[in-house]
């Protein structure tokens, strides 16, 4: 059989390579997806199969591959399509917000993962409380997921003197500040930074991610009257997430922004 032309899919995939026709195949339809191929139809089995010169059982192991991912969905009889975009949550920012009130107000579930519930000192986040360094604090890890996806991966530290009652709290179905305000200490403001990061190997699996992928690193100080009472670090999905403002007018403008929303500065952090 001669050789496939190089502008043919068949080309693509290396026979000779150790990594598995179907991932190489897998890969590839990926790519061909985010380019914006498919937006006329995916392709069947059969056609993949012919334009990939492959059997049809690593057609269906590329084809399971790309269902885990998100990128397709298939059912028995039915030919694969590209899955429906996930709803990106946008979160207005200038106010104490709960990342999990903002989830389930766009009509997911948000459940969590919970990695780590624990007392312990910490000798560089205690100061940020401004606490002293052997200040013991209650650590909790999360990873949050909505609507059975990873979404973020959540770490938070609040002297233990506020959060031990919280100890007991199964965290897999509820919100850390609804529960905060059942003990009385509501989180009321606070101060907040987001940056774009690429996240370590770890935390991309954690994420499902693809590497290198970026995503927002969120550090907060939450405040309760004005008393720090949490410290949090969150890195969440891009792709899933974004952050909204409403703009002061610029100086001299006599027109406040419509909706009397809380605005926004927006400060550039270099270094």
């Amino acid at each position: 059989m001669p050789k496939a032309p190089p502008s043919l899919p068949a080309a693509r995939l290396d026979r000779d390579a150790s990594t598995p026709l179907w991932r190489q195949l897998a890969a590839d339809l990926r790519d061909r997806s985010d380019a914006g191929e498919f937006t006329g139809g995916f392709p069947g089995e059969l056609a993949l199969g012919v334009q990939y010169s492959v059997s049809r059982h690593t057609v269906r192991e590329a084809l399971r591959q790309l269902r885990a991912d998100g990128v397709i969905s298939t059912g028995r009889g039915r030919r694969p399509r590209l899955a429906a975009p996930d709803p990106v949550i946008a979160q207005p920012t200038g106010m104490a917000y709960s990342l999990f009130s903002s989830v389930e107000a766009c009509g997911l579930v948000q459940t969590s993962v919970v990695r780590v519930l624990t007392v312990r000192a910490d000798g560089v986040i205690a100061p940020r409380l401004g606490l002293e360094e052997s200040t013991p604090l209650v650590h909790l890890e999360r990873l949050r997921l909505a609507d059975g996806r990873p979404l973020a991966l959540d770490r938070v530290w609040l002297p233990a003197s506020i959060g031990e009652p919280l100890l007991d709290v199964d965290f897999r179905r509820t919100s850390l500040y609804e529960e905060l305000a059942r003990t009385g200490i509501p989180v009321t403001g606070g101060q907040e930074t987001v940056r774009a990061v690429v996240p370590s190997r770890a935390e991309h699996d954690a994420l499902g991610l693809r590497p290198p992928s970026a995503v927002f690193s969120v550090e907060r100080t939450g405040t309760s009257s004005g008393v720090p009472v949490e410290w949090r670090h969150t890195l969440i999905r891009a792709d899933r997430f974004a952050l909204t403002s409403t703009l002061d007018p610029r100086p001299g403008a006599t027109e406040p922004p419509s909706g009397d929303l809380p605005a926004s500065t927006l400060t550039p952090s270099l270094g």
